[in-house]
Parts: C-alpha cells; sequence; structure tokens
C-alpha cells in the first residue's frame, strides 16, 4: 500500500504473541497497510506452558499469501535474551524497528487464597518483563532514529479488579505505570507510548464469556485502534483506551474536590466527620500529570 496515509508502509512492526487472538489480528492488519512484520509467538497454550513454532508461521504464511512482508520469531518475551532476539529478528529481516506492540499474555486464574507463588510468577514474568524486556530491547533504536510507536496492552482487569486474577490484575495495572512513564522519557525522541484495554475473545477469555457475548468481541475490532496508535501523525501520547466490540474511549483519572485543611487540623476524628465531602464527586476534576496531582494536594496550604 504505497498511498496508505498513515504513514505505516516500509514501517516495521513488531507484535508479541501474534500467533492467535489479538495479535494475529493486529499482525494482519499492519501487513495491509503496508508495514513489515515480525509475528513473535512462542507457540504455548493460554497458561504458559509448551511451545512451538506453528502458530508464528502459520500467521507470516497468512500475510505473505496477501502479498505482505513478515517473518516467524519463537522467542519468549519473559527473557531478555528472548526479547533481544526478537528484535533482532527486526533488524537482521527488515533493517530497523518502528513500531512495538507489547500483546503477548497468559493466565493463570485462582481466587487469591488459592494463589501460588508459581501462578503469581509466571503472569508477571510474561506481562510486565515481558513488555518491560521487548520495549528495553527496542528502545535505544527508537531513540537513536528519534521515532517510535509503542502499545503496551493492559486490561480492564487491572483498572477494575477482577474475581480470581489478583496476579493478572496486578500486571496489567503495573503496565499502565510503566507506560505512562515511558511515554514521558520518549517524548523528546518522538516516541508514542500508549495504552489499550481490550476486550476480545480469544483462548484466554472463551472460557469465561458465553458465546453470544464471545461472537461480539472479534478481535478485529481492537486492532484498527492500535494501527491508527503507531501511525505517523499520531498526536496523543500517555492516553489510556478501552476497546471492544466495535467501541473505542479514552479513560481518564477524577480526583474529588475532597477535604482540605491545615496539617496541623488534620486527624482521625476530622477525616471521619467529612467523610461524606471526601467521597463527593461533584465537580470532580480530571488530573493529567504527577504534578497536577500534587499541585491539588498542596494548593489549599500554599495560598
Amino acid at each position: 500500500m504505497a498511498n496508505d496515509p498513515f504513514g505505516l508502509n516500509g514501517r516495521t512492526a513488531v507484535i508479541t504473541g501474534a500467533g492467535g487472538g489479538l495479535g494475529r489480528t493486529h499482525a494482519l492488519l499492519f501487513a495491509k497497510h503496508g508495514a513489515n512484520v515480525v509475528v513473535n509467538d512462542l507457540g504455548g497454550k493460554f497458561d504458559g506452558s509448551g511451545k512451538g513454532s506453528e502458530m508464528a508461521d502459520k500467521v507470516v504464511a497468512e500475510i505473505k499469501a496477501a502479498g505482505g512482508k513478515a517473518v516467524a520469531n519463537y522467542d519468549s518475551v519473559s527473557t531478555e535474551a528472548g526479547a533481544a532476539g526478537i528484535v533482532k529478528s527486526a533488524i537482521d529481516a527488515f533493517g530497523r524497528i518502528d513500531i512495538l506492540v507489547n500483546n503477548a499474555g497468559i493466565l493463570r486464574d485462582k481466587s487469591f487464597v488459592n494463589m501460588t507463588d508459581a501462578d503469581w510468577d509466571i503472569v508477571f514474568a510474561v506481562h510486565v518483563k515481558g513488555t518491560y524486556y521487548c520495549t528495553k530491547a527496542a528502545w535505544p533504536l527508537m531513540r537513536e532514529q528519534k521515532y517510535g510507536r509503542v502499545v503496551i496492552t493492559s486490561s480492564a482487569s487491572g483498572i477494575y479488579g477482577n474475581f480470581g486474577q489478583t496476579n493478572y490484575a496486578a500486571a496489567k495495572m503495573g503496565l499502565i505505570g510503566l507506560a505512562q512513564t515511558l511515554a514521558l522519557e520518549g517524548e523528546k525522541y518522538n516516541i508514542r507510548v500508549n495504552t489499550i484495554a481490550p476486550v476480545a475473545a480469544s483462548r484466554m477469555t472463551e472460557s469465561l464469556m458465553p458465546p453470544n457475548i464471545l461472537e461480539k468481541l472479534q478481535p478485529e475490532c481492537v486492532s484498527p485502534l492500535v494501527v491508527y496508535l503507531c501511525s505517523e501523525n499520531i498526536d496523543v501520547n500517555g492516553e489510556v483506551y478501552e476497546v471492544g466490540a466495535g467501541a473505542v474511549a479514552r479513560l481518564e483519572w477524577l480526583r474529588s474536590k475532597g477535604l482540605a485543611m491545615t496539617p496541623e487540623q488534620i486527624n482521625v476524628e476530622a477525616v471521619a466527620a467529612a467523610w461524606k465531602q471526601i467521597n463527593d464527586m461533584t465537580d470532580a476534576k480530571v488530573l493529567r500529570s504527577i504534578g497536577e496531582s500534587t499541585q491539588a494536594t498542596l494548593a489549599h496550604c500554599l495560598g
């Protein structure tokens, strides 16, 4: 697509966990818009066990059959060496990396009382360390070329919590903090970092939702946002978007007007007396930075 309006033609996109589900549809859509694609997938089960090359190879074959350019990579995102290998695949095949979509993920759902250290550690290894390692491997190259687009995949479970997913929810919320800070550090190098919280049918969700709901949550409904967030002229950075079933919405942090008194006045009794006021979201304000948050906390006593 030489005339792709989003500046993706000839760019190189690395998609982790691209052997199926969301990653596959991301990869196919990037290729449709002219990007070179590295299809990374370990080829294991949704719980993180096993490995194989068939899943990534199949997606590469789909892209090539449609006239696109793609290579497969089978490294694990959960190790520094694996992440380095993923980025090396992009450099070896296409000479650069412009786009990184951190999509790889697993589930080990259990109630907190039954959660084991192994269940906790492997989820963090794939989601948090995997995103860290892959972004860390790509970051110097993006800084040097003064261009990069990074999408980090969070989840509604991280934002709102979800029964039986303490490990997954904690990891996914941690990724939002990672993305927000990367957005600040990458901005002057023309690196844009944004986060999505997708809802889509996949191997990971097929047992969690009824069929009539799953049929509305096709992964193809998520990929257009991901591709747009990686376009050349995108003007947003450090944002969080919920996306699924054809709906796309930006999330904000709100702070209530709350309670403000002097440091000398505040005590347990004062907090208890003002509890309704503290929780009243009337006239709540959107906060966009840690500076705005600190200023709002101190404004009443800096007058």
